[in-house]
């Protein structure tokens, strides 16, 4: 799978699963920091944690660990369903993109010039 790919999987309702997530958690993962995954990736902690927040109710397992700061500085890590949540994501996205690549190499043929960092 390629490390931008562009594959998000509609789970349920308004809940998807793409990139911007996965790297979320994957930097969680790195760090044990939540701040410091929300600021590798120019996000605000506010934004990190609502994203956090929200998969942690979505699932039936939180996906995440956090503890709070303050003195005794905080952490974050993935819990074991958010681990498989990685993994599973990681595995449909590189079988879509395998699926998928005939047709994308022939669409990319109908461009007038190649366009290397589009986005749709």
């Amino acid at each position: 799978m390629t490390p931008d790919s562009p594959i998000r999987l509609l789970l349920s309702g308004p809940l998807a699963f793409g990139p911007g997530k996965a790297e979320l958690l994957e930097r969680i993962r790195a760090t044990g920091s939540l701040s410091a995954a929300a600021g590798e990736m120019g996000m605000s902690y506010m934004k990190a944690w609502k994203i956090v927040r929200g998969l942690n109710e979505r699932f039936r397992e939180p996906v995440a660990a956090l503890s709070r700061g303050g003195d005794q500085r905080g952490g974050a890590s993935l819990t074991p369903a958010g681990e498989r949540l990685l993994a599973l994501y990681r595995e449909a996205a590189a079988s879509a993109e395998q699926a998928s690549a005939p047709a994308l190499a022939s669409m990319r043929e109908l461009l007038a010039h190649d366009e290397p960092d589009s986005a749709d």
